[in-house]
């Protein structure tokens, strides 16, 4: 979530479009109090974008140099529009400013207006952000990042993973029952939605959806990776092997493989039609230490997958 400090440290980081401001408010007019206003909104709109992207892993399923490219124009364009529309930032300065200027005697130079947005910030423009107050102005980097690439109601990053793999998880679903949706929830928090992926040490991705681990009797590829166990309660960092495939169909069909074939997971099929029993009968079977994994799994397709 952007806090008042956060926002206050953000603002502060680019020194040179500051002063900037602060040299065109010193010329005492209406009109370069609104230009200098609308150019710290423009600063403020794009350090939160920036803010918002670096917040967002790109190295994943979908990531690419050209996405990266495509995803920086994109930002700048927002920025761009959001800064010329406005977003109400500029018009709290405007009004600090001019007050500001109104009681000032001459004798603070460009002090008075370093002073005026310092206090701007700390007080009348952080109570002018609260929800409901700012057009347009999300509260976290979560929903300005769903705001900006959601076109079917659901974020884009989990949109492109639907699409990816619904047809593999239609597939597994006609062999094992369990519906498509559970299934690319579970590939969800098992993967980071795709960019947490196990990789081998050249790089080569293991197509792991579910984090299979390769026990003795797995006979195709592996990789080490680090993991982390939950040891009475505890979280420890480990070296584990796991199953490595040449391709996200085959990981789907071989997580199929393992709950239709494997007798500790028959009460998982035997639920799958409900969410909670689907996860609940995951954890119980002790496919995940996590002692949250129930909680996380149900909450992940609930919210993603309920549609």
């Amino acid at each position: 979530m952007i806090t008042p400090t956060d926002t206050t440290a953000s603002l502060a980081i680019d020194t040179k479009s500051i002063e900037s401001l602060k040299q065109s408010a010193k010329q005492n007019s209406p009109e370069s109090l609104k230009a200098a206003a609308q150019q710290f909104e423009a600063l403020f709109v794009n350090m939160m974008l920036k803010s918002m992207r670096d917040a967002t892993p790109q190295e994943g399923l979908f990531d690419s140099q050209q996405t990266k490219m495509y995803t920086s124009m994109l930002d700048q364009q927002l920025g761009q529009t959001m800064a010329s529309r406005g977003i109400g930032l500029a018009d709290v300065l405007i009004r600090q400013l001019s007050t500001n200027q109104a009681s000032d005697d001459g004798t603070n130079g460009s002090g008075g207006v370093q002073t005026s947005l310092t206090e701007t910030l700390k007080t009348d423009l952080l109570q002018s952000m609260a929800p409901g107050t700012v057009k347009a102005s999300p509260r976290t980097t979560q929903e300005a990042g769903d705001a900006i690439t959601s076109s079917k109601n659901k974020p884009a990053h989990v949109q492109a993973f639907q699409d990816k793999l619904e047809s593999h998880a239609r597939e597994a679903e006609q062999s094992t029952g369990i519906p498509a949706k559970f299934m690319l929830g579970q590939a969800a928090l098992e993967s980071g939605w795709g960019k947490r992926m196990i990789r081998t040490t050249d790089g080569t991705n293991s197509h792991n959806l579910f984090g299979i681990k390769a026990t003795a009797n797995w006979k195709g590829k592996t990789v080490d990776a680090v993991t982390t166990e939950y040891v009475d309660g505890v979280a420890q960092k480990r070296i584990e092997k796991f199953r490595a495939y040449d391709s996200y169909a085959d990981s789907f069909r071989d997580y199929a493989n393992l709950l239709r074939n494997n007798p500790r997971y028959e009460k998982v099929i035997a639920n799958a039609s409900d969410v909670q029993g689907f996860a609940k009968g995951l954890q119980r079977a002790g496919y995940a230490t996590d002692p949250n994994y129930a909680a996380k799994l149900t909450s992940i397709i609930n919210k993603h997958f309920s549609s």
